[in-house]
């Protein structure tokens, strides 16, 4: 294996995870397309010119447990340069952003916030 190609999610509102991604976290649009016959998009977005998640919709979707203790995908994980500024650029967007914390064995800082479908993203400060 050379590399993680990308990162599928399915969600439950496409129009409001769309907004998320793409306007709050600030991920790029690759290509968007509607397949009819699944009556479903399929969003692919990149960050820095790199591809790295598909966003799925398909009609009621079941609930999955998300929290990061649960199992299954604990969380995605974006590097940020200034976590203080990038947490209250999530604020502004009304997100609720957990405290600071640091990691014990890295000491970097990181924090979580949630996707509109309660999938857990962490901060990690570079």
């Amino acid at each position: 294996m050379k590399s993680i190609h990308h990162i599928a999610i399915i969600c439950s509102d496409y129009e409001m995870s769309k907004d998320f991604y793409v306007r709050v976290l600030g991920l790029e649009i690759i290509q968007e397309v509607y397949r009819e016959v699944r009556n479903s998009y399929k969003l692919d977005l990149a960050l820095n010119g790199q591809y790295i998640i598909e966003l799925f919709s398909f009609p009621n979707p079941p609930a999955r447990p998300s929290r990061p203790e649960a199992a299954g995908l604990r969380h995605l994980a974006f590097v940020v340069e200034d976590i203080e500024a990038e947490v209250q650029r999530l604020v502004n967007y009304g997100l609720i952003v957990e405290t600071i914390r640091v990691d014990e064995y890295t000491v970097k800082r990181f924090t979580f916030t949630s996707d509109p479908d309660g999938l857990p993203i962490e901060l990690y400060e570079s």
